[in-house]
């Protein structure tokens, strides 16, 4: 007996070959009717990312790991640090081994099946941490290729992944111009950051957020004016990752390079 993932698999698969518009998905898309619809008007989550204060020692990816059930030896997370290394000759270096899970604890640049780059001191001119994660878009492309329905938006704009009805077809993780997605290890499904949705709905912090000893991350409501998060975007200058793309990512840099991307 076929099983309802392989019945949706294959007809995903037979939809992907045909020129549909996409409004053709909707009879598959089990969100549209039974989503979790408990945002509150005037609710939007955005998170606040301050490069300057990050110290790149892996105790947010730690916590992620544990709080959401990635294997703590997995190369994938849903969060990471990359460390960003300029040197003298305008070269830019960038690794995040096991995605700074362990901090950096070498001054040696992980090129990962290519060994390890050593870099001296004198020749750096500029070196940074950059925390990456999900960017929860505003048009997030993710939602709008999955063909069953499995990505969602809820209306506080978090884009969740239901891992009863993902089928594993990949097309959110190739679709994602951020590189946020992979398959979980064990779960074989569509996997990604998700602002820790279970904690922030009950008036908790972010795994991630309540690890940081130096308050690098932060968590709000961007149509709350009094929000400390809105105030900084509002009246600091802060960037977003590849805005090219006009996904409108709500996660906001402080102090972001124009090297990082």
């Amino acid at each position: 007996m076929i099983t309802r993932r392989q019945f949706l698999a294959n007809t995903a698969k037979g939809l992907a070959g045909l020129a549909l518009p996409a409004a053709a998905f909707e009879i598959i898309d089990p969100k549209k009717l039974f989503a979790d619809k408990g945002g509150k008007p005037g609710l939007r989550w955005a998170f606040l990312v301050d490069t300057y204060k990050c110290v790149g020692c892996g105790l947010c990816v730690k916590a992620c790991k544990i709080e959401n059930e990635v294997p703590y030896d997995a190369k994938v997370s849903r969060t990471w640090v990359e460390r960003y290394v300029i040197t003298k000759d305008g070269k830019l270096h960038a690794d995040s081994p096991m995605a700074a899970r362990d901090g950096f604890t070498t001054s040696k640049i992980d090129l990962g099946d290519r060994g390890f780059e050593d870099i001296k001191a004198e020749d750096i001119t500029k070196a940074f941490f950059v925390p990456k994660l999900c960017n929860q878009c505003e048009k997030p492309p993710c939602a709008q290729v999955c063909p069953v329905g499995a990505t969602y938006q809820t209306e506080d704009g978090v884009v969740l992944v239901d891992r009863t009805w993902c089928i594993g077809c990949g097309y959110c993780i190739m679709a994602c111009p951020y590189g946020v997605r992979f398959f979980h290890p064990v779960y074989h499904v569509a996997e990604k950051c998700t602002f820790c949705y279970h904690r922030i709905k009950k008036g908790l912090k972010t795994a991630c957020v309540g690890a940081c000893p130096f308050g690098a991350r932060m968590i709000g409501n961007i149509k709350d004016p009094d929000d400390p998060v809105t105030k900084i975007i509002r009246t600091q200058r802060v960037g977003v990752l590849k805005s090219e793309y006009g996904t409108e990512p709500q996660v906001y840099y402080i102090g972001l390079d124009e090297e990082v991307r």
